[in-house]
């Protein structure tokens, strides 16, 4: 195993590695065979129809009518094909794009692109936490601010889904994805909409002032740059062969995956501007928050169906976008960073970014400054959105990184068509929205004139230098089994100490067993390590003298004794012994530095369910900050 190089984490690096090519497609029947890849383009349509669409679809329909289908429509093909080009880049290339970008671009590119990311995730779990609050305080009177509180507690119940597999995830999702779309079958039953007025709003028309602003905040709330980087990695759930037919048979029933699933979002986000258009247009009525829209629905629809249902596709829709947004944010900032953090407290941290503002504006503005704050975030997402889309096409373009699945040139010209598109509209809205600023400011106007013109100018400098860049991909190319014999051979070496990372239960034996083996055979050190994880051992470390620190003490140097005496036909075998104190993971990662490891020996480390949730999970913790081998050792092979 090559530890020396950089080249060496381009190989082992997986996207998602818990769930990595978990899901076999090997199915005889067509069908079952698209049934095993349905599942990730619907994780992804939920992004499509969160609470932020609700906002824009919303005050699109009840300002304009049905005028703005076409902006759904042209937004929903868009996504299509801008999704599609995403799953082809992590089936094809075993990266997902945000590891794509890190390995194409220089270190200060890559953590612009990442704070330009964080910026979006934040932004759209802003519209999570403000539908759900909103969607409890409709359903069952609970004031917002202590709504908007409840959401940080959802973080754990859906964190506990996500750890029973990701088929049961996708069940989950799919089941919100059903609710919603039976709510709206009832809406739209119940509002009678005129169908020639639903025709004609499929005519294009032209853009400018507020309509442009709901225009963009539409494409920012279908097309949502975190979808990009998400997709390219769920794809790779699936044991695709890493072969010229698996991919192709991958790619197709990807497709049919994608093109179902976002229209389905497609329908909602347009019931959802149809309702609108129907019951608030008609009547000239301005809506300017959504809880104003949901008590409406039942005196203009003379129905208390339609209230409830409109409240309960809501909720469905933010918890559905939470749980995609924790996985999005975790696949960003081991893509850009390779950082891994447990999951809850990356999505603590992402959800404490929503709630702060959420709450200060609910204070200060009241339930209008909720609807404002909706539509703002989905702007937010829709100027980020080319920093995503750019790299994409480039990649999937470039026959350096895609080989034969590079896209062909009418996909291409497609491709960037789309890409100058959202980049034109988005400057456009930029230069309007500054302009205001700057008129607005008074004596003010010099600070806007230098720091957000600078700033905007910046980042467009660094997009048309991502457009035009000259390709020098440093994605890694298949080796050769000749090439990876030849590397093993050279690589070779003696284990002179080995540590055993134990933990005082079940799983001791089998790692003791697998270290007695190979440290007879390299006449290796064994290092018997333990940490100590009780109050005492967290708080005050080494000088800790409970009696949690005594047992393990112990129970390490009797071991110790016991190993010496059954060892003595080898006198070559050294055994040794260290104690941690605090979190695990960190204090075998310095146990491992300390003592000059070779190889790390683990188990379970007692950790099980909830648990999880709060110790973190031992192996994927040392394995990605280790950088000596490790052996992972389960409690079934004892005896075995």
């Amino acid at each position: 195993m090559n530890r020396s190089g950089k080249q060496a984490e381009h190989y082992t690096a997986r996207s998602l590695e818990d769930v990595h090519s978990s899901v076999g497609v090997k199915q005889r029947s067509a069908w079952r065979r698209l049934f095993a890849f349905v599942g990730p383009a619907y994780m992804v349509s939920v992004g499509y129809m969160d609470p932020g669409n609700w906002a824009t679809d919303i005050e699109g329909g009840a300002r304009f009518g049905y005028k703005l289908i076409w902006v759904l429509l042209m937004s929903n093909m868009m996504a299509v094909l801008l999704q599609t080009l995403s799953a082809r880049l992590g089936l094809v290339t075993g990266r997902d794009l945000a590891q794509a970008c890190r390995e194409h671009y220089q270190g200060p590119i890559r953590w612009i692109l990442f704070i330009l990311c964080e910026i979006a995730i934040a932004a759209c779990d802003l519209a999570e936490v403000l539908g759900t609050a909103i969607g409890l305080n409709l359903l069952l009177g609970i004031p917002l601010i202590p709504a908007v509180l409840i959401t940080g507690v959802d973080v754990f119940i859906l964190l506990a889904i996500q750890r029973l597999g990701i088929r049961r995830m996708e069940a989950f999702i799919l089941t919100l994805i059903s609710t919603i779309g039976l709510c709206f079958i009832v809406e739209i039953f119940l509002a009678k909409p005129s169908m020639a007025g639903v025709a004609g709003g499929f005519v294009p028309g032209t853009l400018s002032g507020s309509e442009l602003y709901i225009a963009i905040g539409m494409l920012g709330a279908t097309v949502m740059p975190h979808n990009l980087y998400l997709h390219s990695s769920l794809v790779q759930t699936r044991d695709v062969g890493r072969h010229v037919d698996g991919i192709k048979t991958a790619c197709k029933y990807n497709f049919i995956d994608s093109a179902v699933a976002l229209n389905a979002a497609f329908f909602v986000n347009a019931a959802i501007l149809v309702l609108a258009a129907a019951t608030f247009y008609s009547q000239g009525i301005v809506v300017t928050e959504i809880q104003q829209a949901h008590r409406l629905l039942e005196n203009l629809l003379g129905s208390h169906v339609a209230p409830i249902a409109f409240a309960v596709a809501l909720i469905c829709a933010g918890q559905s976008s939470t749980l995609t947004g924790t996985l999005a944010g975790q696949i960003t900032m081991e893509g850009f960073l390779q950082l891994r953090m447990r999951p809850w407290l990356r999505r603590m941290i992402t959800r404490s970014l929503a709630i702060v503002p959420a709450v200060a504006v609910i204070w200060a503005m009241g339930d209008t400054g909720t609807y404002e704050l909706l539509i703002l975030s989905q702007v937010i997402l829709s100027l980020q959105l080319p920093f995503a889309v750019v790299p994409l096409v480039r990649f999937t373009s470039s026959r350096r990184v895609m080989g034969p699945f590079a896209s062909p040139k009418w996909v291409m010209i497609l491709a960037w068509a789309v890409a100058l598109m959202i980049i034109g509209l988005n400057m456009q809205l930029a230069y309007e929205e500054i302009s205001a600023w700057v008129l607005a400011a008074g004596s003010w106007r010099w600070a806007i004139v230098a720091t957000v013109i600078p700033l905007a100018l910046g980042l467009v400098v660094l997009l048309f230098w991502m457009m035009f860049k000259r390709e020098q991909s440093k994605l890694p190319t298949r080796a050769t089994a000749e090439q990876v014999a030849e590397r093993a051979m050279a690589g070779a070496h003696r284990i002179n100490r080995l540590g055993v990372a134990l933990d005082a239960g079940e799983s001791d034996g089998p790692m003791l067993a697998e270290a007695i083996a190979m440290s007879r055979a390299h006449q290796a050190t064994i290092v018997l390590m333990h940490v100590v994880e009780g109050v005492g051992g967290q708080i005050f470390g080494h000088e800790t003298d409970d009696a949690e620190r005594r047992a393990d003490e112990q129970y390490i140097n009797d071991l110790a004794t016991q190993l010496r005496a059954a060892l003595a036909d080898s006198p070559d075998v050294k055994i040794e012994t260290a104690l941690g104190y605090g979190q695990v993971v960190p204090e075998l990662l310095r146990l491992a530095a300390e003592h000059e490891l070779d190889l790390m020996i683990v188990g379970g480390h007692g950790h099980r369910g909830i648990s999880d949730l709060i110790h973190g999970q031992t192996i994927p913790g040392v394995r990605h900050g280790l950088r000596v081998p490790i052996l992972a050792v389960g409690p079934k092979r004892d005896g075995g």
